[in-house]
Order: C-alpha cells, then structure tokens, then sequence
C-alpha cells in the first residue's frame, strides 16, 4: 500500500469511492461500532432483511433458488431485525463499493456479534467489484437474535496486490456486479 492502512483507505474512498458513504473514524458508543478502523472499514448493516422460513418453502437449491423460502423484514421502524433460532437471514450493507483493480477485500463477521453466536459468513470483494454487499447472517443459538439495522456488522480488510490482476470480477461480467439490494443466490446461464 505504501501509505498507512488508514490513510490508504480514507484517500481511496474520498478520491476514487472506494467505500460510500464513508465514515472517515470509528463510532462507537452506544452502538455496534462501525467506520474507518487501524486497517479495514467496519460495514453497516441495512435495514431490510430476508429470514429463511419453513412456512410454505421449498428445498434450498442454490442453483433454482425459491422465493418461497425468504420472507421480507423491514426493520426500519424498530432498528433491529429478530433472527429466529438456528436460523439465517439475508441483508445488505449501507455502503457501496468500487473495488481497485489492484485490492482484494475480504470481509468478517465481527467479534461483538460472534460472541453471542451470530456468525456472518467470510466473503471476499473481488477486484473491480462493484455495488452494495450482500451479508449472510446465521445465528447458531437457541434463541431468537437482534441485528442492529444501521449499525455495525462486520470488518473489511484490505489487500492490495503488487500489480493489477489479469481478470478482474468486472471483467468476468460478474453475476452479483452492481446489485443494490439483497441479491438471492444465482448462476449463470
């Protein structure tokens, strides 16, 4: 990076929008934290989420995906969403993202959140991804679990290659380029 990982971070979102919007430091009292951090960004969670349902569903088949299997949450009017049990749930992040062709980002779940058995699964940000993040949710626990809508979900760490890579996900047409919403699971046809 040659920069500070902070300062790297901060100049590829404010000059090239790398992150957006971008929280330029950590806020977090009173909340679970989110914002530029040492080195990597912690992402907020939307406030619109899809929660696996038993309830007229289907299989889960990630190549012929049924709707029937989700049923849509707003949280805006609470703040938090309600997991059921060993269940999952679908969400979005507040940010956007444009991916440098040169950085990989790899995204995890954080420790406040773990720590009561709410895992969010590790994903990485290709190179010239584009669009908002879907996060996949899971609380392993026995009871029903609040996500916080508009806060802290999960950490982003940076890694910045030597040079470009030869392909890029935008390259590739990406199946999940450029969504703006949570995005079900997909294949190419």
């Amino acid at each position: 990076m040659g920069l500070k990982a902070d300062t790297w971070i901060r100049q590829m979102s404010l000059e090239h929008k790398m992150i957006e919007p971008f929280c330029e430091k950590q806020i977090g009292k009173n909340v679970v934290s989110y914002g530029l951090s040492s080195y990597g960004y912690d992402i907020r969670v939307g406030d619109k989420f899809m929660i696996f349902t038993n309830v007229g569903a289907t299989l889960v088949d990630p190549k012929q995906f049924d709707e029937k299997n989700v049923v849509e949450v707003n949280a805006s009017a609470q703040g938090y969403c309600l997991v059921p049990p060993n269940s999952f749930a679908l969400a979005h992040t507040i940010e956007y993202f444009r991916m440098p062709r040169d950085v990989l980002a790899i995204c995890l779940g954080k420790s406040t959140y773990a720590r009561c058995g709410i895992i969010v699964n590790v994903t990485p940000f290709e190179p010239e991804f584009e669009g908002h993040i879907t996060i996949e949710i899971s609380n392993t626990t026995p009871l029903p679990a609040k996500i916080y809508a508009n806060e802290g979900i999960a950490q982003v760490l940076f890694l910045q290659g030597d040079e470009p890579c030869e392909i890029s996900y935008k390259d590739k047409n990406g199946k999940y380029q450029g969504q703006t919403d949570i995005t079900l699971p997909r294949i190419l046809r």
